[in-house]
């Protein structure tokens, strides 16, 4: 969504405040020229689904319109690790600070814990059933359980989350 209120810092943030707050199942795709890093994470914060670049290649269009609404999440592949760079000293505490309990994840099991955590760190489900020593299916539904107790509408919340509650740090 690019309207003209969207051209100022956190425009695609209020236009997706604006979207989700009307509730039902409608998921928001940012597609935008703007390859800026706060654009990317302020509307990410604000409960987009995805954020895409509008000179991603049509079948990039595709998948990343098909990925989030069918529930899952996609970012621009070069703007992943940028923002993962920028903004996750944002999010973190000092590695010397007490960490407080994020209460998102109080009601996880330790494996639906490890699951958050490998979500966070970007790992596919398949790669979490390869290093989890689990089915895929069984993964699936971990996923499901883990972004329905911690209030996540798709992964890319959960990465938030994940980084938010400091189970998953930046790499230097």
């Amino acid at each position: 969504m690019d309207g003209a209120d969207d051209h100022e810092p956190g425009g695609p943030g209020r236009a997706t405040r604006r979207i989700i707050a009307v509730g039902g199942r409608t998921r928001v795709l940012i597609v935008t020229t703007f390859d800026l890093d706060e654009y990317a994470y302020e509307g990410l914060r604000a409960g987009a689904s995805g954020f895409l670049l509008k000179d991603a290649r049509p079948e990039e269009l595709v998948a990343g319109i098909h990925a989030v609404a069918t529930g899952d999440a996609v970012v621009a592949p070069r703007l992943t690790r940028r923002l993962l760079d920028a903004y996750a000293h944002q999010v973190l505490a000092p590695a010397d600070a007490p960490a407080a309990e994020d209460p998102r994840l109080s009601s996880l099991s330790d494996r639906e814990r490890e699951v958050l955590i490998a979500i966070g760190q970007g790992w596919t489900n398949t790669e979490i059933a390869e290093r989890l020593v689990l089915t895929e299916s069984t993964v699936k539904k971990h996923v499901g359980r883990v972004l329905a107790k911690i209030g996540a509408r798709d992964r890319i919340q959960a990465v938030i989350t994940a980084y938010d509650a400091g189970l998953v740090k930046a790499k230097s």
